[in-house]
């Protein structure tokens, strides 16, 4: 059986003119799958008929909850959803004053191996579908009754390592005649997946790019990085300076703050000498405390923060969300893991 919601409404439009229903059937199932419905049953404006050939040869995911935390601090939502094949993944809800962002999974697991992410622990199990992308828009959207007005690519998974996929999801959740989520509303999040930014800055799309960075020298990177060792600092800040003049489009740099590894003022003047030529921003990320890490979170946030901004670069420190539950991407996935008998879920 076909995944239906992962195709384009022009791809469903064809499949059923092939069986010999009028054009404008596309336009209305991918309406329906793009608000929420879980089967074909509850499309009612469609016959009986055409609702059994379609169960007949197509499926539509919907993942079920597995776990939910709410904070009581700011309310942040954070969601384990179980999918069809009960492997587990999360997506975490914020609310900011532009809006409310959701944050994103793109694969079970992840294989980069950052040395201070719980994501990473158990290893990739495999990429998500597009269908499974969208689904942890739309179900939290709807589950939370709350519009979703921007999108992170930045929970459990490396986009780049499912870029194919990722962009399909892209077209997906920005068409008209869906959730219409513009691209300028949405960050992808990448550890430094050379050739994956090089094949991006090809799509010129207007989605902000965001660089999981963590290390201005690759001695440090290699360290907590593993990714640095395919591709190095040097290489992966030629693909910046590459995806900004083929886009135009600034880059974020993420950067969590490491007690002793990657806060020291040297690294502040090295990072500001490499994004120099560029308009690039830098998102100090105060560290998670993850129990399997050895690292700790660093005590020099603010004056790493101040080196930069002497430099001239811009530096703001990320506003800490959901204090209260397992808000850092991977923990209540492992958690779950961890009552299943230490199965990956």
């Amino acid at each position: 059986m076909t995944d239906i919601k992962s195709m384009t409404q022009g791809e469903i439009t064809a499949a059923l003119r092939e069986m010999g229903e009028s054009a404008f059937r596309g336009k209305q199932i991918f309406s329906w799958l793009h608000k929420g419905a879980r089967s074909f049953d509850e499309m009612s404006d469609l016959s009986k008929d055409l609702r059994a050939r379609l169960a007949a040869e197509y499926y539509i995911t919907s993942p079920e909850i597995a776990c939910k935390q709410v904070s009581k601090l700011d309310g942040t939502t954070k969601y384990l959803w179980r999918l069809s094949d009960g492997n587990c993944i999360e997506t975490v809800l914020m609310s900011y004053h532009h809006g409310n962002t959701v944050c994103i999974s793109s694969q079970v697991g992840c294989r980069m191996g950052c040395k201070f992410c719980a994501s990473t622990i158990a290893g990739k199990v495999r990429d998500l579908r597009a269908s499974e992308m969208l689904d942890q828009v739309l179900f939290t959207r709807l589950d939370s009754g709350r519009e979703i007005s921007n999108i992170v690519l930045m929970g459990i998974g490396e986009p780049l390592d499912n870029r194919e996929t990722v962009l399909r999801f892209l077209q997906l959740v920005n068409h008209p005649d869906g959730l219409n989520i513009g691209m300028r509303h949405i960050s992808l999040s990448t550890c430094g997946i050379v050739p994956g930014i090089d094949a991006l800055a090809q799509e010129d799309l207007q989605l902000t790019l965001s660089v999981s960075l963590h290390a201005p020298d690759s001695e440090t990177r290699s360290r907590i990085m593993p990714v640095n060792r395919s591709y190095d600092v040097e290489e992966l800040f030629a693909a910046c300076h590459r995806y900004f003049q083929k886009t135009g489009r600034r880059i974020s740099f993420e950067y969590a703050m490491i007690d002793g590894v990657n806060d020291n003022d040297w690294q502040a003047d090295l990072l500001a000498k490499k994004i120099r030529g560029m308009p690039g921003h830098v998102n100090l990320i105060p560290l998670n405390d993850v129990t399997e890490s050895e690292f700790k979170p660093s005590r020099r946030v603010a004056a790493f923060q101040k080196r930069l901004e002497s430099h001239g670069i811009t530096a703001t420190v990320r506003r800490s969300l959901g204090g209260d539950i397992d808000a850092s991407c991977g923990q209540l996935r492992r958690k779950e893991s961890e009552k299943q008998g230490g199965v990956t879920a």
